[in-house]
């Protein structure tokens, strides 16, 4: 599979999408259960060279193993930090555990709804055959109506309606 081919929703390419990423607070919490995990690993590391009275030499290894997580994280961070992609065709949402339905066409949606799970507000989009994608707007490194706002255009567009 091609990188064009990949970045693809229902045949429309990532030029003409839409895309809402990570909250920088989200993103925080994630990052820092990466660096606990890290801290982890290096204090295990310590703990067995000081153990097994090994050369400090050995200390380099998960040194340069943090460096690649945090490495990896900044790219995963940059080419896959988005939470929803919108077209004009359809739409993908990801890094959202209990979705539901995480990508579908906008003529397949019924509508819109904003609504709160467990006290947080989220937007679900219901669609024709029953199904529901669920999406947690403080997730979104977007303003709650901004967001909203962008769903109904998209839903309108993705049906042939125009604004008057």
């Amino acid at each position: 599979m091609d990188h064009q081919a990949r970045d693809e929703i229902f045949g429309v390419t990532t030029e003409t999408a839409t895309v809402h990423r990570l909250a920088p607070a989200v993103a925080a919490r994630l990052l820092g259960v990466v660096l606990c995990g890290v801290a982890v690993l290096i204090l295990a590391s310590t703990l067995a060279i000081a153990v097994l009275d090994l050369h400090t030499v050995f200390l380099l290894v998960p040194v340069l193993l943090t460096v690649a997580v945090l490495v990896a994280c900044w790219w995963v961070w940059r080419t896959k930090g988005w939470v929803v992609r919108m077209t004009s065709e359809g739409y993908r949402v990801q890094w959202v555990r209990g979705v539901g339905a995480a990508s579908a066409r906008w003529k397949d949606v019924e509508d819109a709804v904003t609504t709160t799970v467990v006290e947080a507000p989220v937007v679900v989009l219901r669609l024709r055959d029953g199904r529901t994608t669920t999406i947690p707007v403080e997730m979104l490194a977007v303003d709650r109506e901004a967001f909203v706002r962008d769903v109904q255009d998209h839903l309108q567009r993705g049906h042939g309606l125009r604004k008057l």
